[in-house]
Parts: structure tokens; sequence; C-alpha cells
């Protein structure tokens, strides 16, 4: 489940890139796909998104919450903050944006949760280096533009939180 909680929504997230040549990473926010009456995939992108978001409220219940409380509560912010994502897509604009920061605050917060709850002194540098990383790329697109459009940085930080998000999950499995 926790694997299939990251790889439907970036499967989904894909098929929409592929279906869609008028998508650029470097132009455009990855939302962009979703939005109802602009992009054709929207369908499939907030499909994904919604499932994604319901599988890992699942792996957050089931697995984070035998690791840590606080795990479990940021997954499940988190994956209630993707679903928002998909339900109030790029028609909503600012009530869009805002689920969106949420959503990748929120994910920030669980690498945070992450650092501070580890034993391992090679998993916290790993992954506070990850948030860092991050961090960084969003601040080079809020603060100087670069990239022009939001895909880029929000790629990175799924990108960085995902193998972080996977060790919780198989902690879990190899210590039953």
């Amino acid at each position: 489940m926790p694997l299939l909680s990251i790889a439907i929504p970036l499967l989904c997230i894909s098929i929409s890139i592929y279906l869609s040549p008028w998508f650029n990473l470097f132009d455009n926010a990855l939302s962009d796909l979703g939005h109802a009456t602009r992009s054709s995939v929207a369908p499939i992108f907030n499909f994904g998104l919604s499932l994604g978001g319901f599988l890992i409220a699942l792996t957050a219940i089931t697995i984070f919450s035998k690791i840590h409380r606080s795990l479990a509560y940021l997954g499940t912010l988190c994956s209630y903050t993707l679903i928002l994502i998909a339900v109030f897509d790029e028609i909503y604009r600012s009530l869009h944006y805002w689920v969106s920061v949420a959503f990748f605050l929120s994910l920030g917060a669980l690498l945070i949760d992450y650092v501070v709850i580890m034993k391992n002194i090679a998993r916290k540098i790993s992954a506070t280096i990850a948030l860092a990383i991050a961090i960084i790329s969003w601040i080079l697109h809020l603060v100087y533009g670069l990239p022009r459009g939001a895909a880029i940085p929000e790629l990175i930080s799924i990108f960085c939180a995902a193998p972080f998000y996977i060790d919780i999950a198989l902690q879990y499995t190899s210590s039953k």
C-alpha cells in the first residue's frame, strides 16, 4: 500500500503529462493538468491525486501510527491536503493555491518529524539534506522565478520526501 500510494499519483501525473503536448515542466505547475475546463486529462490527474491521498491516509492510519503518533497525524494531513488539491483544482484559483501550499508544507513537516523521531544519524542527515534541497528549490522558484512554473519544485519536493515515507513503512513491516 505505501508504494501504491506514491506510484498511483506519479503514474497518473506521468500519463497526464504524456497526453498533454502543451504541458511544459519549466513553465507550468503540475496542477495545470488538473484544471477541469482547460485540461482534457483533468480526470486522470485529479483521480490519481485523490486515490493517492486516500492510500496515504490508509498508510498513515495502519502503518505510521505503529511507529509514532505524530507521523500518523502528519501523514493524514498530507493525504487530506493532497485530496483537496484534486477537489479544489485550478478553477478555484486562490483556494487551490492555499491547499497546494498546505500540502507542500505538510510534506515538509512530515520530513522534519522524521528527522526528529529517527534515531539513526545517517537517516537524520539524509532527510535533512533532502529537506534542504526541497526548500532551496522553492526559494529559487518563489524568489528568483527559477523555473518559471512550479512543476520542478513540486516534483523535487515529492521525490525528496518519498524515500523517507517509504522508509517509515519499511521499518514497520521489517519489525513485524
